[in-house]
Formats: C-alpha cells, sequence, structure tokens
C-alpha cells in the first residue's frame, strides 16, 4: 500500500503541475484587466493618466508582458513562489490570499457540510425506496421531483426560496448575509440570528445536490437486486425487508464510495453563485468577485486549492474502495 501511495503521491504532483500551468495561461488570456480597472475608476474623475503610470501598474503587477513567452515567465514566477510557500497578495484588498482563504472558509464548510449531511439522509432513502418500487407511483413522483431539483438552476432557485420565505413571502428567515449586526443579543439569541440567516442557503444547496445523489443510488441498488444472489436470498424465504437492507443495501452501498471523492473539495470550495444570491461571506463569492476583478493571486490560489483537495479527494476514494471491499486490490 505504501507503494502504491507514493506512486500515486508523485503522479498528483505532475497533475497538479500541469493544471496550474493550464489555469494560469486561460486566467491571463481572461478579457478581465485588473489594472485598466483601477485605471477606469482613477480616471472618473476625466484626468488623463500618464502613459508612465500605466507601464508603471502593469510592472507593479507583473502584467507588464502578455505574450505567451511573457505568460510562461509568469508562471514560472508563480510556480517559485509557491514553492516557497508564497501564495502572493491580492490585487483587490492587499491582504495575504491564504489569511483571507482562512477567513472566508468557515462559512462554506458550514454550509456544505449541513447539506451534504441532510443530502445524504435523503438522497439514499429516496434511491432505495424508488428501486425497489420501480415503475410505481412511488419511483415516478421520487423521480419527477429530484429531476426538478436537478434542472432549477442556482440562481433561480435561491430568487424563489428568497421570494416564499423571505421579507414579502412568510418572513420565515433571512435572505441576506450571516448576521444581523445592529442588533443585540446573547448567545442563544445569536445562534437563532444564525440559523435564520443560514437555512435558505442549506436548503438551496441540498434540493440542488440531492437528485444526483438519488439517481445514482436508484441505479446501483437496481443492478444489485437483479443479481443472482439476491434470487438466492429471495428463493430461501427471507424477508424482502431483510433481503434489501442486510443483502442488497450493503453491496449498493461500495459504489457509493466512490462518490466520496468529490465531497472533500466540495465542503471547502463554497458555492459560488448561491453564496452570492444570498450574500454570504464564503469562499465561493469571494472567489467570484476575485474573478470579476481580475485578482490573478486569488483566482490561482482557490483553483489550486481546489485541484489539491480532488486530487486527495480520488486518492481517498481508491483507498477507501479496496478496504469496503475486499475483492479490489491495488495491484
Amino acid at each position: 500500500m505504501l507503494k502504491y501511495i507514493l506512486k500515486r503521491l508523485g503522479l498528483s504532483i505532475i497533475i497538479l503541475i500541469g493544471v496550474s500551468l493550464i489555469i494560469y495561461i486561460l486566467v491571463r488570456c481572461m478579457p478581465v484587466d485588473f489594472v485598466m480597472r483601477r485605471l477606469t475608476e482613477m480616471n472618473q474623475g476625466g484626468a488623463t493618466i500618464p502613459q508612465e503610470t500605466v507601464e508603471a501598474m502593469y510592472k507593479r503587477y507583473g502584467l507588464s508582458d502578455s505574450s505567451f513567452l511573457g505568460i510562461l515567465s509568469g508562471y514560472g514566477s508563480w510556480l517559485w513562489s509557491l514553492c516557497k510557500l508564497d501564495f502572493g497578495v491580492s490585487f483587490v484588498s492587499g491582504g495575504e490570499v491564504v489569511s483571507e482563504i482562512a477567513n472566508h472558509m468557515g462559512v462554506s464548510f458550514a454550509v456544505a457540510f449541513i447539506a451534504i449531511i441532510f443530502e445524504y439522509m435523503i438522497a439514499i432513502p429516496l434511491g432505495v425506496t424508488a428501486a425497489t418500487h420501480q415503475y410505481s407511483i412511488r419511483d415516478y413522483v421520487v423521480t419527477v421531483l429530484v429531476m426538478i431539483g436537478i434542472s432549477l438552476p442556482s440562481f433561480f432557485l435561491g430568487r424563489v426560496l428568497q421570494k416564499v420565505f423571505g421579507p414579502g413571502g412568510l418572513n420565515w428567515f433571512y435572505t441576506t448575509g450571516l448576521e444581523n449586526p445592529s442588533l443585540q443579543m446573547n448567545f442563544f439569541e445569536k445562534m437563532g440570528d444564525y440559523l435564520r440567516h443560514i437555512i435558505l442557503p442549506v436548503l438551496s444547496t441540498i434540493i440542488l445536490g440531492i437528485g444526483g445523489t438519488m439517481r445514482y443510488m436508484r441505479t446501483n441498488m437496481l443492478e444489485v437486486l437483479n443479481s443472482d444472489y439476491i434470487r438466492t436470498a429471495r428463493a430461501k424465504g427471507l424477508k424482502e425487508s431483510k433481503v434489501i437492507y442486510k443483502h442488497a443495501f450493503r453491496n449498493t452501498m461500495i459504489p457509493i464510495v466512490t462518490m466520496m471523492a468529490g465531497v472533500l473539495p466540495s465542503l471547502f470550495s463554497g458555492a459560488m453563485i448561491t453564496e452570492n444570491v444570498f450574500g454570504l461571506p464564503g469562499i465561493g463569492n469571494w472567489a467570484l468577485q476575485a474573478t470579476q476583478a481580475g485578482d490573478i493571486p486569488v483566482i490561482m490560489t482557490y483553483n489550486m486549492f481546489l485541484a489539491l483537495l480532488s486530487v486527495i479527494g480520488v486518492l481517498l476514494s481508491d483507498l477507501m474502495y479496496m478496504v469496503v471491499d475486499p475483492r479490489v486490490k491495488l495491484t
């Protein structure tokens, strides 16, 4: 296993370098130019900005050479800084990128962690009941509902939830931000305030994510229920509940482990559109604003952070698959 892990880690480093090169070239080729945005803001009064000032700003941010060789040179400088664990400074805020990631990560992690727990708690039973009642009214109802959830754009679903449950509708929850700083509250009141702010983003994330998990569970369960050993168990006269939950369900969960590869990055990546709609100060919303501003250090660090989490998630998924299914060997 150690040899396998070391081999995978070596391959992961090569993958990360390739991903970083592609991301850097794409970021440098984006139509968004941070320097031009700053110059536009400086020129709102109608004053003419000298060309020397423009060139100095491009040189200051390392964007003076936009040719292919210049981009490769910039990538080399960025990669060398990365090897020294220097992730750079945000163009917009002037703060350390790593510190800003740490400051915004908590909100995204809380929303994603709660949503993933409820997503699996709801999606797995729905997938099982849809498979065990294939082509019944229950199966069709569950399938239609989850397909609606999959098909809804995140910004549209967020706005609908805001209209229904926010001010102007039922007024049960707050629709923007994470807290109400204008109110003086004790600990329990503050926790209640947080809950009223976070429930709608969590609900939106659950609705958007539950469909894929449910369909995957239903497909795996149908495949297992058609296996020979399930027919043998039924032929022996075992109760249907025992056949499903003791024999079929355990083997159905084995492929679900492969889905865990995406859980790790989703816990920390944030939901860009959802966080933006609900005005949450999460890492996704922060990265979206950085992308719109052309903040290259933030964009690069954020995407490399996600790439690293994805590589780690896939490795852990492979190892867990071997643990839950002894038939799978590393060789």
